[in-house]
């Protein structure tokens, strides 16, 4: 007897012929590509699926991406989902941050970062790979689906972009799935979405990282880049500081109405980023995690007065946490 796919048993769990796939807040290039192709797998399943988020998309190749392959995105908070509708969370789990739970039963999970409580879920898969693209697309494979090119294009452009081209967190998967893939792709329109990487209004985002930037011991680089930084560019902050030859761990903060967002990446092979958040948070309002080597956080009811108080504490803390894991503490 033929063994069940993971997408078999996906299938299996769902009660609905339209159901939502909801990614984490302000999605990324990995989170919306994932969304897209699991679109497309369920529609060959004879399954219609919304895909859904909360927040921006304001990173310039992201915006890109969702307009040459006619993604159709759409905000939560202009849906009026039911406590019957069924929803898949992909690229994100419950309970974390960084996304917002909604009306409705989160019936499955499909992610690559680290596992939270996953007993609400009838069906999960959550593996440590380097984008969560990569488990969408091994599911075309296995299951002998036909993939798109536009599909195709999305899934190698997000594998590409959450592993850093294949040199963060990757596996033997991501690589054979980003191939796979990639000899399906549109090359072209690829191309295209990394000559527009940025809006002239960028450029000030990063004039603000240089100014403020902070070189502490162990190799920690931290700034403040002001008010309301969109989470994507903090990301793209964050990953420019870490180019530094000086810089190993990268901390990058932004203060928003009511909070303290935080995007942090790590190159030192003795720490983890998702655990060193989460400690440097101990005692706020919020919370933060992600992987070894990227990771996130949000401190919730601050003033901007008591924002750059937590930044204080959480500096030093980051700082402390790090020495010990490289001995020095």
């Amino acid at each position: 007897m033929k063994q069940k796919t993971s997408l078999d048993r996906l299938l299996e769990v769902l009660t609905k012929q339209r159901v939502y796939i909801q990614t984490h807040n302000y999605p990324d290039q990995d989170a919306l590509a994932s969304a897209y192709g699991l679109q497309e797998l369920l529609r060959c399943r004879g399954i219609d699926a919304v895909i859904c988020y909360q927040g921006d998309i304001d990173k310039a190749n992201t915006i890109a991406m969702t307009e040459a392959l006619g993604m159709v995105l759409y905000d939560v908070d202009n849906l009026k989902l039911c406590e019957e509708d069924e929803i898949i969370l992909i690229d994100g789990q419950k309970g974390n941050v960084n996304l917002e739970e909604q009306v409705g039963k989160e019936v499955a999970c499909i992610d690559h970062h680290p596992v939270q409580d996953v007993s609400s879920y009838r069906f999960y898969d959550i593996r440590s790979v380097g984008a969560c693209a990569t488990i969408i697309a091994e599911y075309f494979i296995e299951n002998q689906i036909p993939v798109s090119k536009n599909v195709a294009t999305a899934l190698s452009y997000g594998i590409r972009m959450d592993t850093a081209t294949l040199t963060r967190q990757t596996t033997e998967l991501d690589i054979e799935m980003f191939c796979t893939m990639y000899k399906r792709a549109d090359i072209e329109t690829i191309r295209r979405f990394e000559y527009h990487s940025l809006i002239l209004s960028d450029l000030s985002a990063y004039q603000k990282a240089l100014t403020e930037l902070k070189i502490y011991d162990h190799c920690i680089g931290m700034a403040n880049v002001g008010a309301d930084c969109s989470e994507a560019m903090m990301g793209t902050l964050s990953d420019f500081i870490m180019s530094l030859n000086e810089v190993d761990f990268s901390v990058v903060f932004s203060y928003r109405a009511g909070g303290l967002k935080l995007s942090v990446r790590n190159e030192l092979p003795e720490a983890d980023a998702g655990k060193i958040v989460r400690k440097a948070l101990t005692g706020y309002q919020g919370g933060g995690g992600g992987h070894v080597g990227m990771a996130g956080g949000f401190v919730a009811g601050l003033s901007p007065k008591k924002a750059e108080e937590a930044e204080y504490v959480i500096t030093e803390r980051i700082i402390q946490l790090v020495a010990e894991c490289t001995g020095e503490g």
